[in-house]
Order: C-alpha cells, then structure tokens, then sequence
C-alpha cells in the first residue's frame, strides 16, 4: 500500500471511530433522561459583557446573585461520597473558540485567548471538527510553574487543571458540571507538563458504567487513541512541533488522576495562603480573612467597567471553518 493511501485510510479509520462514539453516545442518550440526578446540581449565572467574539468579550460569575471567581470560589469538589468534581465548561464540543478562564484578570472570568492581538481559534485538522469533547477546568487547581513533577520531568503550565468531559450531551458555554475522574493524559506542551483529565459527567446516561480509564476503550473504542492524537496534532497548523507525552502517551487510571487533582489543589491553596508565588490573580468574594478577598461593591466596579453586553459578532477567521491536513510526511 503507498503512503498516501496508507494515509487516507488512517484518516478513514478515524472518522469511523468518532461516528461510532457519536452513535454509542446518541444511544446512550435515549435510552436514560438526562435531566434526573441523584447528584449535587449547582446553578450558577452568567453575566455577559461585550460582544461574543471580540477581544472585549467577557462571562462573568454570579452565585445567588453575588459576583464569584469561577477559579477560586467554586469548589474543586462536588461530592465527597461518591467522589464527583466541579467542571467549568469553558469550550463545547465540536466548537473551536479557545475561550479559557482568564487566571490574571480580576475575578477571572472566561475570554478567548488572544495571541499577537488576534482571537485565538483551534483549526479542524483532519477528520476532527474542533474540540472533540467538551473542555474545561476544574476550579481551586493549579498547575505550579515552580514544581518539577517527578513523573514528568517537567513544571507545571501556571493553569488550573484541565478536563476533557467524553459524555453524550454538549453543554453550553460557561455551564459548570459535575463530573467522575477516569483517568488523565501527561502531556509536555513546550516544556511544561499540562495534565489532561478524562472524566464523565455524572448525569450522563453512561456514567454508571464508566468508572476507570479502561471501562472508556471498552465501551468507546478508538476515544482515548483519538484524544491523544489530536493533543499530539493540533498546533501543527500554527506553525508549531507536535506535542509529547510522558508515560509514552498511556493514559494513567482514576486513582492517579485524582492524586493528580489533589495535588494541584494543594497547590492552589498555597497560592491562595501566600506560601507559593505566581502571577495568578486571587481575587475572590467567598474566602473571608483570606489575600485578596474583595467586597461585592468591589465586584461590581471590576464588572462595570467592561463594555455592556451585545450581540455576538461574525467570525471571519477560517481557521474556525476550515479544514487543516497534516502533510504527507507527517
């Protein structure tokens, strides 16, 4: 078989196993109501300023009506029994808008990453539409900048900890989630260690029976083989090398994973208690006596004083369209 031909069929084999997961998933979906839980459901607002799709726009967080950090003031932690976390859903699957919690703006709210002054968008490299789960962060994490990980060999990226949530439904931007921890991917982005945490949302009709990182390949195959290569490929089309991975690319299980989590919470609250430096804003409205604890007439002013908001804007940039091949040799 040529190369090209080779390649085509890789491609093909990959588009099959993400039409056979949508279909495993969509079954899922009917077969169990998405709406009933035995789990904690939180509802948090949103409070939008600027134009969606501009370098002004904004999502900030409101508990009850009082303004919050969805970084520091919603817990890491959803439940202790079973063990279920918070997810802040910052990109829906299948979208390609970088939207991420804005860690050094006061109160943190979520925004489109910017580089160079341009919006910043993930290209559809071939066959994967965007992101191929919903995308996130779970709060009251850290990943040190200072700390040499003695798995990885690498320092932490400075971010809380991201989350890959794999379940049936795609919920919408800013919406946070509780979710169970599978597993986690060890990736080096550029020198840092950026943790990948594979988990489920607990309504999810699948939920049950995911528990660890191998009930994924069994009832999903082909998800986690995907989800690595895209981490390995999706920088490609701005130019940069492919990503690695520590553990050669294995997926470590749950109970690591959450040693992972607790870790990097640990961190946070170092942060937080002033016994590690970083250049992370803390400002907060719920950790009374704590650094940077502010008032909810503060929080107001820091709201305020973004544009009001507006109508989402058009993307021109193709990136977000697009498809992106990879080249032959690669």
């Amino acid at each position: 078989m040529s190369a090209a031909a080779t390649k085509f069929a890789t491609y093909l084999n990959a588009s099959r196993r993400i039409c056979q997961i949508n279909r495993v998933l969509f079954s899922a979906s009917v077969t169990r109501s998405l709406t009933s839980s035995k789990y904690l459901s939180m509802a948090y607002q949103i409070e939008e300023r600027g134009s969606p799709n501009t370098l002004e726009y904004r999502m900030y967080y409101k508990n009850n009506g009082n303004y919050i950090s969805p970084f520091h003031d919603i817990p890491c932690c959803a439940t202790d029994n079973p063990k279920t976390y918070n997810m802040v859903v910052e990109v829906p699957r299948w979208t390609n808008s970088k939207m991420e919690i804005a860690t050094k703006e006061p109160l943190n709210p979520i925004k489109q990453d910017v580089k160079k002054g341009k919006l910043r968008y993930v290209a559809n490299t071939y066959p994967y539409k965007g992101y191929i789960w919903n995308y996130g962060a779970i709060p009251q994490t850290w990943e040190n900048p200072k700390h040499v990980d003695p798995d990885t060999k690498q320092t932490g990226d400075n971010d809380p900890i991201d989350v890959c949530e794999i379940g049936s439904r795609v919920p919408k931007r800013g919406d946070v989630i509780q979710v169970k921890i599978l597993g986690v991917l060890a990736m080096i982005d550029e020198g840092e260690t950026d943790w990948k945490i594979i988990a489920i949302d607990v309504k999810d009709p699948l939920a049950d029976q995911l528990n660890d990182i191998t009930d994924v390949d069994t009832l999903l195959p082909g998800y986690l083989d995907d989800t690595r290569n895209w981490f390995r490929v999706y920088k490609r089309a701005d130019g940069k090398p492919f990503n690695s991975f520590a553990f050669d690319g294995a997926f470590k299980n749950r109970s690591f994973a959450e040693r992972v989590v607790e870790e990097t919470h640990k961190f946070w609250n170092q942060l937080m208690d002033d016994q590690a430096e970083g250049d992370i804003d803390r400002t907060n409205s719920t950790r009374s006596g704590k650094s940077e604890n502010i008032s909810q007439a503060e929080c107001s002013k820091i709201v305020s004083a973004n544009p009001a908001a507006g109508p989402a804007v058009e993307i021109t940039d193709e990136k977000a369209s697009a498809w992106y091949f990879l080249k032959e040799e690669e």
